[in-house]
Formats: structure tokens, sequence, C-alpha cells
């Protein structure tokens, strides 16, 4: 399943330059566009904007500040690593980890276009995170995690690396309802994988996955359902219908990392 992953973000990849903003409009894009300013992506290179495949947009989410060091989980193109880095800056510092090799090299192509000195892109998985414990004040992904197939671990690493008091910040794919009602066909098609569907949380799941991993604040604001209809991969009236009755929405998951004095005095 990984594989497959990192073949499609592969084609997105080199494909981005022919296809225009967000990509080709497959689920995963239908919101993207649309979660940014125009003030925002006017000075990012065209091929950053074309490359976001995320279903929201989290670093609006976040309310970056100056001096902070931000953390973006499948950065991608890197649209949402060159928006932090704007909004941190001067001081902070944003990071990009991606595992697919052609997005991190366009990443650092729009990173070297933008001129901003204060962002890096790493190769690696969300799973295991090649940063330092406790080193950055935000973690962000956009429409990733679903993608994990051991979200428990996702949530662990960025427990890990984020300073205490740190923010987690995401924009998702979640399911209103319960996964188990839909048709296996569905639930396993690897198309629906790579598409942000299938791999999806329950609502409820994100919220208790992130508290057992530490977390406190969670919250799941639901931003848009999406139309069966609209989704790649499914076929015949039964799937679609399968999907009317167990929604697909976009979400803003929110989350904190306790400070230190508070992890003392649940302690007690």
């Amino acid at each position: 399943m990984r594989e497959q992953v990192r073949r499609k973000y592969a084609r997105a990849a080199l494909g981005v330059r022919s296809e225009g903003c967000c990509g080709s409009g497959g689920l995963e894009t239908n919101f993207a566009c649309g979660s940014y300013a125009p003030e925002e992506i006017g000075e990012l290179p065209e091929e950053a904007v074309g490359a976001s495949l995320g279903c929201g947009n989290p670093v609006a989410l976040a309310t970056l500040s100056p001096g902070e060091v931000v953390l973006d989980l499948g950065s991608g193109g890197g649209i949402d690593v060159l928006l932090s880095a704007r909004r941190v800056s001067p001081g902070g510092k944003a990071y990009g980890v991606d595992m697919t090799d052609e997005m991190l090299a366009l990443a650092r192509e729009n990173l070297r276009k933008s001129g901003l000195e204060n962002a890096e892109f790493l190769r690696g998985e969300i799973e295991n995170l090649p940063l330092p414990d406790e080193h950055v004040d935000v973690v962000l992904s956009n429409c990733v995690i679903n993608l994990s197939t051991d979200k428990p671990k996702v949530f662990s690493e960025a427990y890990r690396v984020l300073k205490p008091g740190g923010r987690f910040a995401v924009s998702d794919v979640v399911f209103l309802g319960s996964r188990a009602e839909l048709p296996e066909p569905v639930r396993e098609k690897v198309e629906l994988w790579t598409g942000c569907i299938a791999g999806a949380l329950e609502r409820a799941e994100y919220e208790q996955l992130l508290a057992k991993a530490g977390f406190g604040e969670v919250s799941v604001e639901v931003q848009n359902v999406y139309d069966p209809q609209a989704v790649e991969g499914l076929e015949g009236p039964e799937e679609v219908e399968a999907l009317r009755k167990v929604p697909v929405a976009s979400a803003f998951i929110r989350a904190r990392k306790p400070a230190r004095e508070e992890a003392s005095d649940a302690g007690e």
C-alpha cells in the first residue's frame, strides 16, 4: 500500500506542470485551491500551488507566529511549508517531511524559486520522523495522515517531536459514521486509499487516538462533506450509495501537547 501511495504522488509531482492548479481534480483536490486566499499563494511558485493535493489550509488553522518552528507531515510540493516559513519569519523555521523523491525534488525547486531561507525539506516517513524530541512548536499536515497504515505511530511521533505546549493542526479526511458499514470492496480499494478515502478514520477514532497518544484539547471540526459522485475509484450506484450512508468529509483537527506543568499536575 505504501508503494502504491508513493507511485501516485510521484506521478502527481512529475505531472504538475501540465495539470494546472491543484492537480487533476481527484477527491483530495476538490477543496484544496479554494482553501487558500489569493494573496496567500500569489507570491508562491506556480508549481507549488499546482502540486497542492490537500483538503484544507492547515497553515491558517495553526495561527503561526514569528519565531516558531513548524513541521509539515507529507509536505508534497511544499505549499504549506512555504506559507509557514513566511509566517514564522523572522526567527522561525519550517520543515517538510515526505517519502517521495519526486515530490522532494519539486519542493526543493519551489523553495529555491521562492527565495526563502528558513525552510527545509527532509526525506522520511511520517511514522518515523527524522527530527529530535521536542523540536517543533507546531505539527501540520494536509490530507496525508489518512494515507498511513499505522496512524497511532504517526500521532506518537507527532507528540514526540512537539515541544511541551506545542500544537497539532491538521486538515484531513474523516468518516462521519461507522466505516464498518461500508462494503469491503469499497474499504479495500487501493484507488480509494491513495485518493484519501478508505484509509480515513472515523471522527470519534481520530479524537480517541490523539488522546491515547497524550494530546489534550482535541477537536475535529467538519469543513466540507464530499459528494460521493465526485469520488474517484467508485464503481456503480451501490458504491456511491454506500458513501452516502457513511459520509466522508474534510475536517480541521486540533490538539495540544500538555505543557510540562500540566503533565506534572496530571501525574500527581
